[in-house]
Order: structure tokens, then C-alpha cells, then sequence
């Protein structure tokens, strides 16, 4: 049904856990293909060894050629980004196909709903502590409290897991590489299908994954990615959110408007206009 893409990088028992979650509590046999960023803690030859597809690089190439590489192997209609230190809970590809079954078009960008142990303020997630470490994670208690922990349907699909029709990743480009390692390229993907015509983008709330927080970027040297997104596309990604995406407000399934020229989206634009310019 889907074809999932999992950058690694010298992260197996995390990436244990999310494969083994994808395999147990998925409702659909799913192709699960595996970028092995060095590999150097036996990644690569685990993978090889659990009948996953595999693409390879002997260093850390960052998310965005990653993806984009594991991509190329991609077999089925929809490809999902994951990241490796995500726990799929029972029914999450299911709950994603609905919505595509719903929509009127192959051009949308889908999420499912992140629980995360601590508040980072953001609207779209769920606030569940359940462990932040392998070691401290309760997955029977996780389990029972999953139909409680599902919430009303959300806009501003930006963050993995995402889902979207193969086509229409490889019409966007994948990821943009000019952001490697990765900061902002989820934002910039999202920028990339509104400009080709796309205006569902929808965070499934009853498709739950559990997200242990930055077991994977945490460890990288960061790109100025919000610095890079505003010179790309003349606008914060905060703008975008706010106005293009709507992020973290209900969502009815219908296809986003577009933004309404108000004084508060121009004084935005303005501001933008003047950072680029004189920072």
C-alpha cells in the first residue's frame, strides 16, 4: 500500500522499534525502505538481514538526499516519510488511507498526529509522556491509551509521518538537498506542492505515532534552514503556516482557500521583504 521511506543514521534500536511497530500494528503489508547514513552500529547489515530495501551512503548525506535516494526504490502509489525514532500505533496507515479515499485528487500532502512526551508548544501534536528513551518507554500503557489520545483532524500536514501520491513526489523534486542536512526541508516540501496546485493538506488526528523527540537530528550539525526558506520564498515559514497552511486549526477535509489579502499578511510580507534585505 505504501512505500516508506526511513532515513537512519547509527540509530538501530530505535530503528527496531519503528520497523517492528510498522510491521505488527499496521493494517496493509507496506514496503519499508531503509537509508543507511554510515551504518557503522551493524544499521546496514540488520537491514539486510530483515527483508527490508535498503539504499546506502558510507556517510551522513543529511534527510533530504537520503529520502530522495531511498525514493528511487519506492513501488507503491503513496510514499511516506518516517523518521526512525517514530512508533507507529495500531491503525495508522488505515486511518491516512480513508482520508485519501475521501479526497477528489492525487494532489494532497497528509500527516499523521505526533504524540510526544514533552510540550513543545506545538498545536498539532499530542501531549502523552511515555517515555523519552528506549529504556523508559511504556508501550503496553501507550497501547491501551491510544483510542483516547486521538483528536479532531487538523490542517498544515507538514511533518513526518507525511504521506503523498509517488507521482507528485517526484513531480515537486523530493527534498530539496540545497537544505541538507534537513532543517526546514519539511516546510519547503509543503511550499513546493502549494505552488504546484495542491491545497489539502490534512493531519489525520486518530493516525497516531509516537515520536520520542530528536533521537535523530539532535545530532547533527544544523543548516540555517529558516534563513534559507525565507530567501527561497520571500516569506517566513511562520507566514506560510499562519496564513497559507492555517496550521493546527480544525480541519474539515475541504481544499484550503486562498489566503485572504489582509493587512496582517502584508505587513508579514513587508516584514520579510525588509529582513531579507538589510539582515
Amino acid at each position: 500500500m505504501f512505500s516508506i521511506l526511513i532515513p537512519s543514521w547509527n540509530n538501530l534500536d530505535y530503528l527496531r522499534l519503528c520497523v517492528d511497530s510498522i510491521r505488527k500494528n499496521s493494517a496493509h503489508a507496506h514496503q519499508v525502505i531503509v537509508h543507511v547514513n554510515d551504518g557503522s552500529d551493524g544499521t546496514r547489515e540488520w537491514v539486510q538481514q530483515s527483508n527490508l530495501d535498503v539504499t546506502f551512503t558510507p556517510s551522513n548525506v543529511g534527510i533530504c538526499y537520503a529520502v530522495n535516494e531511498a525514493a528511487m526504490l519506492a513501488q507503491q502509489d503513496y510514499i511516506v516519510y518516517l523518521n526512525d525514532d517514530m512508533y507507529c500505533l495500531p491503525g495508522w496507515d488505515q486511518a491516512l488511507l480513508d482520508r485519501i479515499e475521501a479526497l477528489p485528487s492525487d494532489l494532497f500532502m497528509l500527516s499523521g498526529t505526533m504524540i510526544e512526551p514533552r510540550d513543545s508548544g506545538n498545536r498539532c501534536v499530542v501531549v502523552g509522556d511515555y517515555g523519552d528513551t528506549l529504556a523508559s518507554f511504556c508501550e503496553a500503557d501507550l497501547l491501551r491509551d491510544a483510542p483516547r489520545l486521538k483528536r479532531a483532524d487538523w490542517s498544515g500536514a507538514t511533518w513526518p509521518p507525511t504521506v503523498v501520491q509517488r507521482e507528485w513526489w517526484f513531480k515537486c523534486g523530493g527534498y530539496s538537498t540545497e537544505l541538507s542536512p534537513g532543517m526546514s526541508s519539511d516546510n519547503d516540501f509543503s511550499m513546493k506542492l502549494w505552488h504546484a496546485g495542491c491545497r489539502h493538506f490534512i493531519g489525520a488526528g486518530d493516525s497516531l505515532v509516537y515520536h520520542f523527540q530528536c533521537k535523530s537530528t539532535g545530532k547533527v550539525a544544523k543548516n540555517d534552514g529558516g534563513r534559507q526558506f525565507l530567501d527561497k520564498w520571500h516569506m517566513t515559514q511562520s507566514t506560510f503556516d499562519r496564513f497559507y497552511l492555517r496550521r493546527g486549526q480544525a480541519c474539515d477535509g475541504e481544499a484550503l482557500a486562498e489566503p485572504e489579502n489582509s493587512s496582517a499578511l502584508r505587513w508579514a510580507l513587508r516584514k520579510a521583504a525588509l529582513k531579507r534585505r538589510f539582515s
